[in-house]
C-alpha cells in the first residue's frame, strides 16, 4: 500500500511503528490470548497501560506530584463547559479570543458566570494572538485566565505561557500537545483532544492540580465530576481502551525520538521550511497568520482566491498529498504538521508547491 502526505489538522498523522503494534495488539494485547479491543479496562494488563501512560506524560510534561492526570470523553468541547461548569460557578474568568475554539469555549462558559474578553483578534479574522500581557490587568476577583495555546483554524500559536496573575491558568492544548518542552507545573488545568498529536480520536486529555478538586461544585452528575475520574483512575465507567493504549506508546515513541526537546527543534525546522516557501513565492502563496503568531502545527496560506485554493487541494490530492483544505469557517489552505508528519512529506509539499507555482497554478 501507497501511503498517502497526510496534512489532515486531526486526526492526524500518526507514526508507522506506533501504527503497527497497534496492527497486532489488535489480534494478541500483552500475551492474554485476548486482543486489545478485547479486553477488560478492569485486567492488569490494561491498568498497566494506564499507569505507564501517566509516567510517561508526567515525565515528558514536567508535572508535579500535585498534578493529576486523567482519560476522559467528549473531546475538548465537553471541556468546554465542564470546567466553567465545575470551576466558575457564578464568578469571573477571563478569557483570550483566538480563534473558532476560543469562541466556542466563551459561549459555554457564559452559562455558568461572568465571562470578561479581555483580548480579541476576531475583527482581524484571528491572524494573531497577543504578546505577553498585553490584555492589561484582570478584574479583581478573577478565578482564572482560559487560552489556546494553538489555534487549528487561523494558524496562530502562543509561543510564551501566559502569565495569569493571581487567577488560576487554564490552556486548551489540543492542537500542539507534546509538540516542544513545556513546564507542566505552570498550568491549573491543561486538556486536549489526543488527535493531533498523541492518538486516534475518542480520548480527551485533562491534567489539573489536586487542589481545584476543592473548589468544584459536588452536585454535578457524577460523569461530569473530576474528582469521581481522579478517584477511580480514569475507570469510572468503560473508557476508550484503545485509545489510551496509543497514548501510552506514542509517549514511548516521543521518548525514543530524544524526548520533546529534539521533537521540538524537528517540529520547528519543518514548519520553517513551509513559511519559507510561502515568503519567497512573490505573493503567489500569502499566508494569513501575523508572522509573530505563525504556528508550528497548522500552515494557513492561500493562493488570493477560493478557485485558485480549490485547484490546489483537488491537483494535491492528485499528487498523493491530503488533507490540504483550510477549514470550512475561514477557507484557504492549511498543511498540519504534526510530530509524526515525517520530512520526506515536507519535501512532497515543497516539491509541490513550487511545481505549481510555476505551472498549473499560472494558467
Amino acid at each position: 500500500m501507497s501511503r498517502a502526505h497526510n496534512f489532515g489538522a486531526g486526526p492526524g498523522v500518526l507514526p508507522e511503528p506506533v501504527l503497527a503494534e497497534a496492527q497486532a495488539a489488535l489480534w494478541e494485547f500483552d500475551d492474554t490470548g485476548m486482543g486489545l479491543l478485547e479486553i477488560s479496562h478492569r485486567a492488569a494488563a490494561f491498568e498497566a497501560v494506564v499507569a505507564s501512560a501517566k509516567a510517561r506524560l508526567a515525565e515528558l510534561m514536567n508535572l508535579g506530584p500535585d498534578q493529576e492526570i486523567l482519560f476522559l470523553h467528549g473531546g475538548a468541547r465537553t471541556q468546554f463547559f465542564q470546567l466553567p461548569m465545575s470551576l466558575l460557578r457564578g464568578g469571573r474568568a477571563a478569557y483570550l479570543d483566538t480563534g473558532v475554539w476560543t469562541e466556542a469555549a466563551i459561549e459555554e462558559a457564559r452559562r455558568f458566570g461572568t465571562v470578561d474578553v479581555v483580548w480579541s483578534s476576531a475583527a482581524s479574522g484571528w491572524d494573531a494572538v497577543p504578546r505577553q500581557g498585553a490584555w492589561g490587568p484582570l478584574e479583581e476577583g478573577t478565578k482564572y485566565l482560559y487560552y489556546c495555546a494553538n489555534n487549528t483554524v487561523a494558524g496562530t500559536e502562543f509561543d510564551y505561557v501566559p502569565d495569569p496573575g493571581n487567577a488560576w491558568l487554564i490552556a486548551d492544548i489540543s492542537s500542539n500537545l507534546l509538540s516542544a518542552p513545556i513546564d507542566g507545573r505552570r498550568f491549573d488545568v491543561m486538556f486536549g483532544g489526543i488527535q493531533k498529536n498523541l492518538g486516534p480520536a475518542g480520548v480527551t486529555l485533562v491534567i489539573l492540580k489536586r487542589h481545584l478538586l476543592d473548589e468544584m461544585d459536588r452536585e454535578l452528575p457524577s460523569m461530569l465530576r473530576y474528582d469521581v475520574h481522579v478517584k477511580h483512575n480514569s475507570l469510572y465507567n468503560t473508557p476508550c481502551t484503545f485509545g489510551i493504549w496509543f497514548v501510552e506508546r506514542m509517549t514511548a515513541w516521543l521518548q525514543a525520538q530524544g524526548g520533546l526537546v529534539a521533537v521540538g527543534e524537528r517540529n520547528a525546522a519543518k514548519a520553517a521550511r513551509v513559511y519559507a516557501a510561502i515568503d519567497a513565492s512573490d505573493g503567489f502563496y500569502q499566508g494569513r497568520a501575523q508572522v509573530p503568531s505563525r504556528s508550528r502545527m497548522n500552515v494557513t496560506f492561500s493562493t488570493g482566491s477560493a478557485e485558485g485554493d480549490a485547484a490546489f487541494v483537488a491537483a494535491a490530492r492528485d499528487a498523493g498529498l491530503v488533507g490540504l483544505k483550510g477549514h470550512k469557517r475561514l477557507g484557504g489552505l492549511r498543511a498540519s504538521l504534526y510530530n509524526a508528519l515525517p520530512d520526506a512529506s515536507v519535501d512532497a509539499l515543497l516539491t509541490f508547491m513550487e511545481d505549481w507555482r510555476r505551472g498549473a497554478g499560472r494558467h
